[in-house]
């Protein structure tokens, strides 16, 4: 039990997954209207025992399984080895922000045919900047330890026990197949949020899959590819993008 996985990187993750769900709450709150009174100290001391619960089986599951897929974390896991990452992380940088920025423009244009576009931007303009800013770090972090870490690393998994290929990998369809299911619930996943800015309609859900779809597509791919911290990275920007650029240009002109 003692090396099944890294506990050090498991408790970093951990950690910075716990202070991005509480940075997220003034942009949800805002977003939603409510108002902070409802976070009573027992709504507070549950809301962090559930957080430290999810965060803890989404961490755990992940390091487990991505170990035998041949995803990981590889970075932080250099870092914690004791080994100069400068080289690694200038590698993955430039084309985690380059796609980040990507998918950013292209859930801007692909939202465009919908026709309520600017329902949603006037919901984002509301926002101060500053909560926008705080929530794109639960986007990078949060969002992509559940999402990527565990989920498409878990799918992987799934495929791999059922199919490999000759050297011991998984296949090229098995994770492929993970990524698309994990980009439809990745979509279905934002009509929360999305649900307090309108009606969630049949459009509403098909809009909330193709546009968080096509991100979690990229991001996936960079997670398979690079490492977690590439789609970290990438999240990261493309929320730059989404809930902070995109808000304050179309606030001149609305």
């Amino acid at each position: 039990m003692k090396n099944i996985i890294n506990w050090k990187l498991f408790f970093i993750l951990l950690f910075t997954g716990l202070i991005v769900s509480f940075l997220v709450l003034p942009f949800s709150l805002e977003l939603s209207g409510k108002s902070v009174d409802i976070f009573t100290p027992t709504v507070i001391i549950i809301s962090i025992l559930q957080s430290i619960v999810l965060l803890s089986v989404a961490i755990f599951v992940g390091l487990l399984l991505s170990k035998q897929v041949g995803f990981g974390v590889p970075v932080l896991q250099g870092l914690l080895e004791g080994k100069n990452q400068t080289q690694k992380l200038k590698q993955i940088l430039k084309p985690a922000v380059g796609l980040g920025l990507l998918g950013g423009i292209l859930v801007i244009l692909l939202s465009l045919p919908f026709g309520n576009s600017i329902t949603f931007l006037k919901a984002e303009i509301s926002v101060a900047t500053w909560k926008a800013f705080l929530a794109s770090f639960y986007g990078g972090i949060g969002e992509e330890i559940y999402f990527r870490l565990f989920m498409l690393t878990l799918f992987v998994w799934i495929t791999y026990k059922i199919r490999k290929t000759k050297d011991g990998h998984p296949t090229i369809f098995g994770i492929w197949l993970s990524i698309i299911l994990t980009s439809i619930i990745f979509g279905l996943g934002h009509l929360g949020i999305t649900g307090e800015i309108t009606s969630i309609t049949s459009v509403i859900i098909i809009r909330a899959v193709i546009l968080n779809g096509v991100v979690s597509v990229i991001f996936s791919w960079l997670y398979w590819k690079k490492g977690l911290e590439a789609a970290m990275i990438a999240h990261f920007s493309t929320d730059i993008v989404l809930h902070i650029i995109t808000p304050t240009i179309a606030s001149l002109f609305i």
